[in-house]
């Protein structure tokens, strides 16, 4: 065969391929717009598609936080260290595995884990989440929110209010701590 027939082989099937794809858009919009029943089913097919998607999300919400749960469990477990020198070190440690991971959108419980870890040693914890409000990104602070409320053994007072003041870390419990609440 020669180069012409080749090329006239070619364009014709892209042509035929368009005519086709021409042919079957019209074809829709009249069934769209002349069957009710077509109708009907488009709109059945688009709520079940949401439908399906929301599951999912709550899914994907629920297998994340039961991960998180996991990953403070796995914290504790391996414990902090107690003396001074040694979380300050640990301290400095954490923070900057927090902020190498927290580059990447990819390791944000990574990210959040480190961030808690360095929390979980230092000595005013309020003060060290003011400075993570100021300068760590918010899905990280929602993932770190989700593990302070989930660790009961992190005390976050405020520091204008009185002794007998509630707890902030314990408040976010009672709320159940609902998804995208951060630290804000």
């Amino acid at each position: 065969m020669s180069q012409q027939s080749t090329t006239t082989i070619v364009t014709a099937a892209i042509a035929a391929v368009a005519t086709g794809a021409l042919a079957y858009a019209v074809y829709f919009d009249y069934r769209r717009r002349t069957d009710p029943n077509f109708r009907r089913q488009l709109r059945r097919n688009e709520k079940k598609q949401a439908r399906v998607s929301k599951e999912q999300a709550e899914a994907q919400h629920q297998a994340q936080r039961q991960y998180i749960k996991k990953l403070v469990d796995e914290a504790k477990d391996e414990g902090f260290p107690v003396s001074s020198d040694e979380k300050e070190s640990y301290f400095l440690e954490q923070v900057q595995a927090g902020e190498q991971l927290g580059a990447d959108p990819s390791k944000v419980v990574d990210a959040a884990l480190a961030f808690y870890k360095a929390l979980k040693v230092y000595p005013t914890p309020n003060d060290l989440i003011n400075i993570y409000d100021k300068t760590v990104s918010k899905p990280i602070l929602d993932v770190l929110a989700e593990m302070i409320a989930y660790d009961g053994t992190i005390k976050l007072t405020t520091s204008y209010t009185t002794p007998g003041q509630p707890d902030v870390a314990e408040l976010m419990r009672e709320m159940g701590m609902a998804a995208g609440v951060s630290l804000d």
